[in-house]
Parts: C-alpha cells; sequence; structure tokens
C-alpha cells in the first residue's frame, strides 16, 4: 500500500475518516429509524448492493463485497428471503450454490426506504445547500474505490 504524502500529518488525515464514520454511525441511526420492524441497515445495504450492481449474485460474493463471515450474510440474506424481498434460486454455474435474485417486492421497498428519507434529506439539504452535498459525491467516491482497490493491503 502506498504511503501518504508527507504534506499532511496522520492525524489530520485520520480526522477524514473519523467524521466519515461520526456521520455513518449518525446516518445508520436516522434510516434505521425510519425502516419497517425488523429491517436493519445491512438488509437495506444488501438490497441497494443488488440494485447498484445487478443481481444473481452468489451469498459468498456478496460477504465478500461486504467483508463479513459468510454465515453472517447468509443470516442477512434469510431475513431478506423471508420478507420477500429476495429470491434464492439454484446457481445453474454450480449445483451446490444458490444466486440471490431481488423480487419486485425488494425493488419497492428500496424505493420506499429511500422514500422514508425524503423529509430529512430535504431538510438538510435546505440547510446545506443541496449542490454542496451533490457535489461532496465523486471525492467521497474516490476514496471508496481507492479503498476497496487496496483493502487487502
Amino acid at each position: 500500500m502506498p504511503k501518504p504524502p508527507p504534506d499532511r500529518p496522520p492525524g489530520e488525515l485520520f480526522a477524514v475518516f473519523n467524521e466519515i464514520a461520526i456521520i455513518e454511525q449518525l446516518a445508520r441511526a436516522l434510516f434505521e429509524a425510519r425502516l419497517p420492524p425488523g429491517i436493519t441497515a445491512p438488509h437495506f445495504a444488501v438490497v441497494s448492493h443488488l440494485v447498484r450492481v445487478a443481481d444473481g449474485r452468489t451469498p459468498l460474493q456478496l460477504a465478500r463485497a461486504f467483508q463479513v463471515p459468510k454465515t453472517s450474510m447468509t443470516n442477512t440474506l434469510a431475513g431478506l428471503e423471508r420478507r420477500g424481498l429476495v429470491e434464492m434460486r439454484p446457481n445453474p454455474e454450480d449445483g451446490r450454490s444458490k444466486r440471490v435474485w431481488l423480487t419486485d417486492r425488494g425493488r419497492a421497498f428500496r424505493d420506499e426506504a429511500i422514500g422514508a428519507l425524503a423529509p430529512v434529506l430535504s431538510a438538510m439539504a435546505g440547510e446545506l445547500g443541496a449542490a454542496r452535498l451533490s457535489s461532496l459525491v465523486p471525492e467521497l467516491a474516490r476514496i471508496r474505490v481507492w479503498l476497496d482497490e487496496n483493502r487487502d493491503g
């Protein structure tokens, strides 16, 4: 893994991650309070991931993407399947494993969950500026991509 340039002290660079972690914690609590009973942020994250990258992933691929044990992902997927948000189908490439497919109900759930945040997001955009908040996405995406590409370092 490359070393950071010497123009910034490590503490100053760590402050970026500290702020992101605090934002994640606050956003998760805010979001989970608006999800249906029994649905957690990890449930939503899996559904959202399948919408973003395309469904048909194996549980192992999802576990690797989320960097969680396969048993944890299996538990999350079972909860989603019980609620009719995903469907587990046999993997045509491997008769022993399954692939995860979103149901129409799963796609609708994602849209409804995002919609439940609309009042909070509107208030935040009104206070902080929608354009200003949107302008953060490319830089945050660059951080995410770098971390993803260097996750094994």
